[in-house]
Protein backbone atom coordinates (compact mmCIF):
# COMPACT_ATOMS: atom_id res chain seq x y z
CA UNK A 1 0.00 0.00 0.00
CA UNK A 2 1.44 3.37 -1.06
CA UNK A 3 1.65 6.41 1.18
CA UNK A 4 -0.80 9.26 0.77
CA UNK A 5 0.57 12.79 0.58
CA UNK A 6 -0.34 13.41 4.21
CA UNK A 7 1.30 10.17 5.33
CA UNK A 8 4.39 10.94 3.24
CA UNK A 9 4.67 14.38 4.85
CA UNK A 10 4.01 12.90 8.30
CA UNK A 11 6.76 10.31 7.83
CA UNK A 12 9.36 12.85 6.78
CA UNK A 13 8.44 15.32 9.52
CA UNK A 14 8.73 12.50 12.07
CA UNK A 15 12.10 11.46 10.62
CA UNK A 16 13.40 15.02 10.74
CA UNK A 17 12.34 15.47 14.37
CA UNK A 18 13.83 12.11 15.38
CA UNK A 19 17.15 12.81 13.64
CA UNK A 20 17.45 16.33 15.05
CA UNK A 21 16.67 15.14 18.58
CA UNK A 22 19.06 12.19 18.33
CA UNK A 23 21.97 14.18 16.88
CA UNK A 24 21.55 17.12 19.27
CA UNK A 25 21.51 14.68 22.18
CA UNK A 26 24.59 12.92 20.81
CA UNK A 27 26.49 16.20 20.44
CA UNK A 28 25.59 17.32 23.95
CA UNK A 29 26.82 14.02 25.36
CA UNK A 30 30.01 14.25 23.29
CA UNK A 31 30.70 17.68 24.80
CA UNK A 32 30.29 16.09 28.21
CA UNK A 33 32.70 13.31 27.11
CA UNK A 34 29.94 10.73 27.22
CA UNK A 35 29.19 8.13 24.51
CA UNK A 36 26.96 9.65 21.77
CA UNK A 37 24.66 6.63 21.93
CA UNK A 38 23.45 7.85 25.33
CA UNK A 39 22.42 11.17 23.81
CA UNK A 40 20.64 9.46 20.93
CA UNK A 41 18.60 7.36 23.35
CA UNK A 42 17.84 10.36 25.56
CA UNK A 43 16.78 12.31 22.48
CA UNK A 44 14.29 9.55 21.71
CA UNK A 45 13.22 9.45 25.36
CA UNK A 46 12.15 13.10 25.11
CA UNK A 47 9.95 12.27 22.10
CA UNK A 48 8.37 9.19 23.68
CA UNK A 49 5.65 8.64 26.27
CA UNK A 50 7.94 9.60 29.13
CA UNK A 51 8.07 13.31 28.16
CA UNK A 52 6.43 14.46 24.90
CA UNK A 53 3.74 11.79 25.02
CA UNK A 54 2.87 12.79 28.59
CA UNK A 55 2.85 16.55 27.92
CA UNK A 56 1.10 16.53 24.53
CA UNK A 57 -0.30 13.05 23.91
CA UNK A 58 -2.48 14.13 20.98
CA UNK A 59 0.35 15.78 19.06
CA UNK A 60 2.76 12.95 19.87
CA UNK A 61 0.23 10.37 18.72
CA UNK A 62 -0.25 12.20 15.43
CA UNK A 63 3.48 12.66 14.74
CA UNK A 64 4.50 9.17 15.87
CA UNK A 65 1.45 6.92 15.38
CA UNK A 66 1.43 3.47 16.96
CA UNK A 67 -0.16 1.86 13.89
CA UNK A 68 -0.53 2.48 10.18
CA UNK A 69 1.82 3.08 7.27
CA UNK A 70 3.83 5.84 8.95
CA UNK A 71 4.51 3.56 11.91
CA UNK A 72 5.48 0.74 9.53
CA UNK A 73 7.86 3.04 7.65
CA UNK A 74 9.59 4.10 10.86
CA UNK A 75 9.83 0.47 11.96
CA UNK A 76 11.49 -0.55 8.68
CA UNK A 77 14.10 2.20 9.08
CA UNK A 78 14.54 1.16 12.71
CA UNK A 79 15.24 -2.43 11.63
CA UNK A 80 17.73 -1.24 9.01
CA UNK A 81 19.47 0.72 11.76
CA UNK A 82 19.71 -2.38 13.94
CA UNK A 83 21.09 -4.51 11.10
CA UNK A 84 23.67 -1.87 10.12
CA UNK A 85 24.66 -1.49 13.77
CA UNK A 86 25.29 -5.23 14.00
CA UNK A 87 27.17 -5.19 10.68
CA UNK A 88 29.45 -2.41 11.93
CA UNK A 89 29.86 -4.18 15.28
CA UNK A 90 31.12 -7.23 13.39
CA UNK A 91 33.67 -5.11 11.53
CA UNK A 92 34.67 -3.42 14.78
CA UNK A 93 35.43 -6.59 16.72
CA UNK A 94 37.95 -7.88 14.18
CA UNK A 95 40.00 -4.70 14.47
CA UNK A 96 41.14 -5.63 17.98
CA UNK A 97 42.05 -9.28 17.60
CA UNK A 98 45.83 -9.01 18.28
CA UNK A 99 46.19 -7.21 21.59
CA UNK A 100 49.28 -8.80 23.16
CA UNK A 101 49.42 -9.93 26.82
CA UNK A 102 47.42 -13.04 25.94
CA UNK A 103 47.45 -14.36 29.50
CA UNK A 104 45.63 -11.28 30.78
CA UNK A 105 43.15 -11.37 27.89
CA UNK A 106 42.34 -15.04 28.47
CA UNK A 107 41.91 -14.59 32.22
CA UNK A 108 39.69 -11.51 31.94
CA UNK A 109 37.56 -13.03 29.18
CA UNK A 110 37.05 -16.32 31.01
CA UNK A 111 36.28 -14.80 34.39
CA UNK A 112 34.30 -11.86 33.01
CA UNK A 113 32.14 -14.19 30.96
CA UNK A 114 31.70 -17.42 32.90
CA UNK A 115 31.17 -16.07 36.42
CA UNK A 116 28.60 -13.37 35.54
CA UNK A 117 26.83 -15.71 33.11
CA UNK A 118 26.54 -18.53 35.65
CA UNK A 119 25.47 -16.27 38.52
CA UNK A 120 23.09 -14.36 36.26
CA UNK A 121 21.41 -17.55 35.06
CA UNK A 122 21.15 -18.76 38.67
CA UNK A 123 19.57 -15.46 39.73
CA UNK A 124 17.16 -15.62 36.79
CA UNK A 125 16.09 -19.12 37.75
CA UNK A 126 15.53 -18.04 41.35
CA UNK A 127 13.33 -15.06 40.44
CA UNK A 128 9.64 -15.15 39.60
CA UNK A 129 9.93 -14.63 35.85
CA UNK A 130 6.21 -14.03 35.29
CA UNK A 131 6.56 -10.34 36.20
CA UNK A 132 9.32 -9.74 33.63
CA UNK A 133 8.89 -12.32 30.85
CA UNK A 134 7.01 -11.60 27.63
CA UNK A 135 4.22 -13.64 26.09
CA UNK A 136 6.69 -16.16 24.60
CA UNK A 137 9.15 -16.17 27.49
CA UNK A 138 9.85 -19.12 29.76
CA UNK A 139 11.84 -19.58 32.94
CA UNK A 140 14.76 -20.92 30.87
CA UNK A 141 14.80 -18.04 28.36
CA UNK A 142 14.41 -15.47 31.16
CA UNK A 143 17.38 -16.98 33.01
CA UNK A 144 19.54 -17.01 29.86
CA UNK A 145 18.72 -13.38 29.09
CA UNK A 146 19.41 -12.46 32.72
CA UNK A 147 22.82 -14.15 32.47
CA UNK A 148 23.67 -12.46 29.17
CA UNK A 149 22.72 -9.07 30.63
CA UNK A 150 25.12 -9.72 33.52
CA UNK A 151 28.01 -10.65 31.23
CA UNK A 152 27.68 -8.49 28.09
CA UNK A 153 30.27 -5.82 27.25
CA UNK A 154 30.09 -3.09 24.61
CA UNK A 155 32.85 -2.87 22.00
CA UNK A 156 31.45 0.20 20.18
CA UNK A 157 30.96 2.26 23.35
CA UNK A 158 34.30 1.28 24.87
CA UNK A 159 36.21 1.91 21.64
CA UNK A 160 34.59 5.36 21.36
CA UNK A 161 35.49 6.18 24.97
CA UNK A 162 39.07 5.07 24.36
CA UNK A 163 39.25 7.17 21.20
CA UNK A 164 37.88 10.29 22.92
CA UNK A 165 40.34 9.92 25.80
CA UNK A 166 43.33 9.27 23.53
CA UNK A 167 43.73 5.72 24.83
CA UNK A 168 43.02 3.70 21.69
CA UNK A 169 46.73 3.20 20.96
CA UNK A 170 47.51 1.79 24.40
CA UNK A 171 48.04 -1.70 25.73
CA UNK A 172 45.13 -1.16 28.14
CA UNK A 173 42.71 -0.40 25.29
CA UNK A 174 43.83 -3.35 23.20
CA UNK A 175 43.30 -5.75 26.09
CA UNK A 176 39.85 -4.38 26.96
CA UNK A 177 38.66 -4.52 23.36
CA UNK A 178 40.04 -8.02 22.79
CA UNK A 179 38.28 -9.27 25.92
CA UNK A 180 35.04 -7.60 24.82
CA UNK A 181 35.38 -9.29 21.42
CA UNK A 182 35.69 -12.76 22.92
CA UNK A 183 32.84 -12.19 25.35
CA UNK A 184 30.46 -10.75 22.77
CA UNK A 185 31.00 -13.57 20.26
CA UNK A 186 30.19 -16.19 22.90
CA UNK A 187 27.20 -14.24 24.20
CA UNK A 188 25.75 -13.72 20.73
CA UNK A 189 25.97 -17.48 20.20
CA UNK A 190 24.14 -17.99 23.52
CA UNK A 191 21.48 -15.50 22.43
CA UNK A 192 21.09 -17.32 19.10
CA UNK A 193 20.48 -20.58 20.99
CA UNK A 194 17.92 -18.78 23.17
CA UNK A 195 16.05 -17.63 20.07
CA UNK A 196 16.23 -21.12 18.61
CA UNK A 197 14.60 -22.58 21.70
CA UNK A 198 11.76 -20.07 21.87
CA UNK A 199 11.03 -20.16 18.12
CA UNK A 200 10.57 -23.90 18.29
CA UNK A 201 8.53 -23.92 21.49
CA UNK A 202 6.08 -21.27 20.27
CA UNK A 203 5.78 -22.36 16.65
CA UNK A 204 7.66 -19.28 15.41
CA UNK A 205 9.92 -21.18 13.02
CA UNK A 206 10.27 -19.76 9.53
CA UNK A 207 12.16 -20.43 6.31
CA UNK A 208 13.62 -23.90 5.84
CA UNK A 209 12.79 -24.85 9.43
CA UNK A 210 9.08 -24.22 8.82
CA UNK A 211 9.16 -26.08 5.49
CA UNK A 212 10.49 -29.22 7.24
CA UNK A 213 7.50 -29.10 9.62
CA UNK A 214 9.53 -30.42 12.53
CA UNK A 215 8.13 -30.41 16.04
CA UNK A 216 9.11 -31.37 19.54
CA UNK A 217 12.68 -32.51 20.18
CA UNK A 218 13.49 -32.66 16.47
CA UNK A 219 12.62 -28.99 16.00
CA UNK A 220 14.66 -27.93 19.03
CA UNK A 221 17.63 -29.99 17.84
CA UNK A 222 17.39 -28.48 14.36
CA UNK A 223 17.27 -24.89 15.62
CA UNK A 224 20.18 -25.27 18.04
CA UNK A 225 22.42 -27.32 15.73
CA UNK A 226 21.79 -25.18 12.64
CA UNK A 227 22.35 -21.95 14.59
CA UNK A 228 25.64 -23.19 16.03
CA UNK A 229 26.82 -24.64 12.71
CA UNK A 230 25.99 -21.53 10.70
CA UNK A 231 27.65 -19.21 13.19
CA UNK A 232 30.69 -21.50 13.49
CA UNK A 233 31.15 -21.83 9.72
CA UNK A 234 30.87 -18.08 9.16
CA UNK A 235 33.30 -17.32 11.99
CA UNK A 236 35.86 -19.82 10.68
CA UNK A 237 35.47 -19.50 6.91
CA UNK A 238 33.48 -16.32 6.33
CA UNK A 239 36.49 -14.12 5.64
CA UNK A 240 37.87 -16.59 3.09
CA UNK A 241 34.50 -16.76 1.31
CA UNK A 242 34.21 -12.98 1.23
CA UNK A 243 37.79 -12.58 -0.01
CA UNK A 244 37.22 -15.01 -2.88
CA UNK A 245 34.03 -13.24 -3.88
CA UNK A 246 35.63 -9.81 -3.63
CA UNK A 247 38.71 -10.76 -5.69
CA UNK A 248 36.82 -12.69 -8.36
CA UNK A 249 37.32 -11.34 -11.87
CA UNK A 250 33.58 -11.63 -12.42
CA UNK A 251 32.82 -9.34 -9.47
CA UNK A 252 32.30 -6.05 -11.29
CA UNK A 253 30.49 -4.59 -8.29
CA UNK A 254 33.57 -4.78 -6.05
CA UNK A 255 35.66 -3.08 -8.73
CA UNK A 256 33.11 -0.36 -9.41
CA UNK A 257 31.50 0.20 -6.00
CA UNK A 258 32.97 -1.65 -2.98
CA UNK A 259 30.36 -0.12 -0.69
CA UNK A 260 27.52 -1.63 -2.72
CA UNK A 261 29.19 -5.05 -2.76
CA UNK A 262 29.55 -5.10 1.03
CA UNK A 263 25.92 -4.14 1.49
CA UNK A 264 24.76 -6.82 -0.96
CA UNK A 265 26.97 -9.37 0.82
CA UNK A 266 25.41 -8.40 4.16
CA UNK A 267 21.90 -8.73 2.72
CA UNK A 268 22.79 -12.16 1.32
CA UNK A 269 24.02 -13.42 4.71
CA UNK A 270 20.95 -11.97 6.43
CA UNK A 271 18.69 -13.75 3.92
CA UNK A 272 20.60 -17.00 4.51
CA UNK A 273 19.83 -16.64 8.22
CA UNK A 274 16.16 -16.00 7.50
CA UNK A 275 16.02 -19.05 5.21
CA UNK A 276 17.61 -21.26 7.88
CA UNK A 277 15.32 -19.93 10.62
CA UNK A 278 18.00 -17.89 12.43
CA UNK A 279 17.34 -14.34 13.64
CA UNK A 280 18.49 -11.79 11.04
CA UNK A 281 20.62 -9.76 13.48
CA UNK A 282 23.15 -12.59 13.68
CA UNK A 283 23.47 -12.59 9.90
CA UNK A 284 24.33 -8.90 9.93
CA UNK A 285 26.92 -9.45 12.68
CA UNK A 286 28.54 -12.37 10.85
CA UNK A 287 28.55 -10.43 7.56
CA UNK A 288 30.42 -7.62 9.28
CA UNK A 289 33.01 -10.01 10.69
CA UNK A 290 33.47 -11.76 7.35
CA UNK A 291 33.73 -8.58 5.28
CA UNK A 292 36.16 -6.77 7.57
CA UNK A 293 39.49 -5.95 5.96
CA UNK A 294 42.78 -5.46 7.75
CA UNK A 295 42.43 -2.07 9.34
CA UNK A 296 44.97 0.64 10.03
CA UNK A 297 47.49 -0.70 12.58
CA UNK A 298 47.07 0.77 16.04
CA UNK A 299 50.79 1.53 16.22
CA UNK A 300 50.67 3.25 12.79
CA UNK A 301 47.61 5.53 12.95
CA UNK A 302 48.84 7.59 9.96
CA UNK A 303 49.14 4.56 7.66
CA UNK A 304 47.04 4.48 4.50
CA UNK A 305 43.94 2.31 5.09
CA UNK A 306 43.13 -0.57 2.76
CA UNK A 307 40.49 0.06 0.04
CA UNK A 308 38.04 -2.22 1.81
CA UNK A 309 38.51 -0.23 5.00
CA UNK A 310 37.59 2.95 3.15
CA UNK A 311 34.42 1.26 1.88
CA UNK A 312 33.60 0.14 5.42
CA UNK A 313 34.20 3.68 6.68
CA UNK A 314 31.75 5.01 4.09
CA UNK A 315 29.08 2.57 5.30
CA UNK A 316 29.85 3.61 8.86
CA UNK A 317 29.49 7.31 8.07
CA UNK A 318 26.06 7.16 6.48
CA UNK A 319 24.87 4.58 9.03
CA UNK A 320 25.90 6.79 11.95
CA UNK A 321 24.39 9.83 10.25
CA UNK A 322 20.97 8.35 9.50
CA UNK A 323 20.01 4.76 10.26
CA UNK A 324 21.69 4.09 13.62
CA UNK A 325 20.49 7.32 15.30
CA UNK A 326 16.96 6.39 14.20
CA UNK A 327 17.40 2.98 15.84
CA UNK A 328 18.74 4.31 19.15
CA UNK A 329 16.19 7.14 19.25
CA UNK A 330 13.54 4.48 18.64
CA UNK A 331 14.82 2.64 21.71
CA UNK A 332 14.38 5.81 23.76
CA UNK A 333 10.90 6.36 22.33
CA UNK A 334 9.90 2.88 23.52
CA UNK A 335 10.81 3.70 27.11
CA UNK A 336 7.93 4.68 29.36
CA UNK A 337 9.65 5.39 32.65
CA UNK A 338 6.43 6.45 34.36
CA UNK A 339 4.74 3.09 33.76
CA UNK A 340 7.45 0.51 33.15
CA UNK A 341 10.40 1.52 35.33
CA UNK A 342 10.40 -0.70 38.41
CA UNK A 343 12.89 1.22 40.54
CA UNK A 344 13.27 -1.47 43.22
CA UNK A 345 13.95 -4.21 40.68
CA UNK A 346 16.32 -1.96 38.73
CA UNK A 347 18.41 -1.03 41.77
CA UNK A 348 18.83 -4.69 42.73
CA UNK A 349 19.48 -5.66 39.10
CA UNK A 350 21.99 -2.83 38.61
CA UNK A 351 23.93 -3.40 41.83
CA UNK A 352 24.09 -7.17 41.35
CA UNK A 353 25.03 -7.10 37.67
CA UNK A 354 27.73 -4.45 38.01
CA UNK A 355 29.18 -5.91 41.22
CA UNK A 356 29.40 -9.45 39.83
CA UNK A 357 30.98 -8.30 36.56
CA UNK A 358 33.39 -5.88 38.24
CA UNK A 359 34.57 -8.31 40.91
CA UNK A 360 35.04 -11.13 38.40
CA UNK A 361 37.22 -9.00 36.13
CA UNK A 362 39.13 -7.38 39.00
CA UNK A 363 39.91 -10.73 40.65
CA UNK A 364 41.08 -12.26 37.36
CA UNK A 365 43.31 -9.27 36.62
CA UNK A 366 44.92 -9.44 40.05
CA UNK A 367 45.40 -13.20 39.70
CA UNK A 368 47.54 -12.75 36.56
CA UNK A 369 49.70 -10.04 38.09
CA UNK A 370 48.02 -6.79 37.06
CA UNK A 371 48.28 -3.88 39.49
CA UNK A 372 45.29 -2.96 41.62
CA UNK A 373 44.88 0.27 39.63
CA UNK A 374 44.82 -1.52 36.29
CA UNK A 375 42.54 -4.24 37.67
CA UNK A 376 39.99 -1.64 38.74
CA UNK A 377 40.20 0.11 35.38
CA UNK A 378 39.63 -3.19 33.57
CA UNK A 379 36.65 -3.92 35.84
CA UNK A 380 34.94 -0.60 35.13
CA UNK A 381 35.69 -0.56 31.38
CA UNK A 382 34.33 -4.07 30.85
CA UNK A 383 31.17 -3.18 32.78
CA UNK A 384 29.97 -0.87 30.00
CA UNK A 385 27.11 -2.66 28.26
CA UNK A 386 26.23 0.03 25.72
CA UNK A 387 25.03 -1.05 22.27
CA UNK A 388 25.06 -4.85 22.81
CA UNK A 389 23.04 -4.46 25.99
CA UNK A 390 20.51 -2.31 24.16
CA UNK A 391 20.37 -4.75 21.24
CA UNK A 392 19.77 -7.56 23.74
CA UNK A 393 16.85 -5.60 25.18
CA UNK A 394 15.25 -4.68 21.85
CA UNK A 395 15.50 -8.05 20.09
CA UNK A 396 14.25 -10.00 23.10
CA UNK A 397 11.36 -7.56 23.58
CA UNK A 398 10.36 -7.79 19.92
CA UNK A 399 10.52 -11.60 20.14
CA UNK A 400 8.18 -11.57 23.14
CA UNK A 401 10.79 -13.02 25.50
CA UNK A 402 10.72 -10.11 27.96
CA UNK A 403 8.18 -7.42 28.80
CA UNK A 404 8.51 -3.63 28.89
CA UNK A 405 9.61 -3.60 32.55
CA UNK A 406 12.63 -5.81 31.98
CA UNK A 407 13.34 -4.07 28.66
CA UNK A 408 13.45 -0.71 30.43
CA UNK A 409 15.78 -2.02 33.14
CA UNK A 410 18.24 -3.49 30.62
CA UNK A 411 18.31 -0.27 28.56
CA UNK A 412 18.82 1.94 31.62
CA UNK A 413 21.51 -0.46 32.89
CA UNK A 414 23.30 -0.15 29.54
CA UNK A 415 23.11 3.65 29.62
CA UNK A 416 24.27 4.03 33.23
CA UNK A 417 27.17 1.57 32.99
CA UNK A 418 28.40 3.22 29.77
CA UNK A 419 28.31 6.66 31.41
CA UNK A 420 30.11 5.28 34.48
CA UNK A 421 32.88 3.83 32.33
CA UNK A 422 33.42 7.13 30.53
CA UNK A 423 33.60 9.17 33.73
CA UNK A 424 35.84 6.67 35.52
CA UNK A 425 38.34 6.28 32.69
CA UNK A 426 38.61 10.03 32.15
CA UNK A 427 39.55 10.37 35.81
CA UNK A 428 41.82 7.32 35.78
CA UNK A 429 43.72 8.48 32.67
CA UNK A 430 44.16 12.26 32.91
CA UNK A 431 45.45 14.14 29.88
CA UNK A 432 49.11 14.12 30.87
CA UNK A 433 49.15 10.31 30.91
CA UNK A 434 47.36 9.68 27.61
CA UNK A 435 49.16 8.66 24.46
CA UNK A 436 50.61 5.65 22.68
CA UNK A 437 52.34 2.90 24.56
CA UNK A 438 54.81 0.45 23.13
CA UNK A 439 52.70 -2.15 21.28
CA UNK A 440 55.05 -4.81 22.53
CA UNK A 441 54.69 -3.73 26.15
CA UNK A 442 55.51 -6.72 28.38
CA UNK A 443 53.17 -8.31 30.84
CA UNK A 444 53.11 -6.59 34.25
CA UNK A 445 53.83 -9.94 35.82
CA UNK A 446 57.30 -9.94 34.21
CA UNK A 447 57.95 -6.19 33.90
CA UNK A 448 59.73 -4.86 36.96
CA UNK A 449 59.06 -1.26 35.90
CA UNK A 450 55.30 -1.77 35.66
CA UNK A 451 54.68 -1.58 39.39
CA UNK A 452 56.89 1.46 39.65
CA UNK A 453 54.96 3.23 36.89
CA UNK A 454 51.68 2.39 38.58
CA UNK A 455 52.86 3.72 41.93
CA UNK A 456 53.70 7.10 40.41
CA UNK A 457 49.99 7.82 39.83
CA UNK A 458 47.46 7.74 42.67
CA UNK A 459 44.64 5.27 42.33
CA UNK A 460 41.33 6.81 41.23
Amino acid sequence: MSLTRNEFANLFVALAIILISAHVGAQLCARLRQPPVIGEILGGLLLGPTVFGAVAPGVAGHLFPATGTVHSGLQVLNEFGLLLLMFLAGREVVTYRNPGRQRTVAALAAAGLIIPMVLGVAAGLALDHDDYSGSHGTRATFALIFGIAFAVTSIPVISRIMLDLGLLNTSFARIVLAVALLEDVVLYVALAVTFALVQTKNGQTFGFAAWLELDGAAAITYQVVVSLLFIGVLLLAGKQVFHRLATSRANLMEKGNPVAFRLVFAIAVVLACVFLGINAVFGALLAGIASSDAGTPLDRPDAEPAPGVRAGDTIKQFSLAFFIPIYFAGVGMQLDLARNFDIVFFVIFFLTATAVKAFSVWAAARAVGETNRDAKNFAVALNARGGPGIVLATVTLSAGLINEKFFTSIVVLSIVTSAMAGMWLERAFPAHRRGPLDPAEPSPATDSNHVKRAEEVPEP
